[in-house]
């Protein structure tokens, strides 16, 4: 279930606010000025579709997004929990980074857990399949699949140098509450 979370950033394990209302969801983070959108496939996707058939499934929604912000790599990542580097893949994630352009994400199936630190916040997202979630360039930010991460996603950058972070050192992601107890909470 998609969920949004916000903690203060003085107290992160305290939230103080929680929805899993989609509308209510996309207006909080549209108040800040990140990106939330829920989409559906053009057509539907067999079990285990390659690069090529997921991105046909979602090429309008890809086309319009891409026309809009200038997207010009896209692709596909998929992770599963038999992943033999899935311990250092999440791990990569887990500490808190910016980018130089914006991160966008769409769960095609499973989920994953967006934090973004803005100002005295932490928004912690859950995102699961059809959830589209564009993270503004400059945004400090982390990103955690979970001890046995099950995701696919389509990944649209600007830059043909794709994943590029920056990290700032804060410490404050290993405060907030884990993808794993947020998913055990809902």
């Amino acid at each position: 279930m998609t969920t949004l979370t916000i903690y203060p950033y003085a107290e992160p394990a305290n939230a103080e606010k929680t929805t899993s209302d989609t509308a209510e969801i996309a207006a909080l983070l549209g108040d800040v000025g990140v990106r939330f959108e829920r989409w559906t496939a053009d057509r539907e996707l067999p079990a285990g579709a390659d690069q090529a058939t997921i991105l046909d499934a979602y090429k309008s929604e890809i086309d319009r997004l891409s026309a809009e912000a200038g997207y010009r790599t896209i692709d596909v990542i998929s992770i599963k929990p038999d992943n033999p580097n899935k311990e250092a893949l999440r791990t990569k994630f887990l500490d808190e980074h910016t980018h130089d352009e914006d991160e966008v994400r769409f769960f095609v199936e499973g989920s994953g857990a967006f934090y973004l630190h803005l100002g005295d916040k932490i928004y912690q997202v859950v995102c699961t399949r059809g959830d589209l979630l564009s993270v503004p360039a400059g945004t400090q930010h982390w990103f955690d699949m979970g001890p046995a991460p099950e995701f696919t996603c389509i990944r649209l950058f600007i830059s043909p140098d794709g994943w590029v972070a920056k990290f700032t050192g804060d410490a404050i992601s290993a405060s907030v509450p884990r993808f794993n107890e947020a998913r055990a909470a809902a």
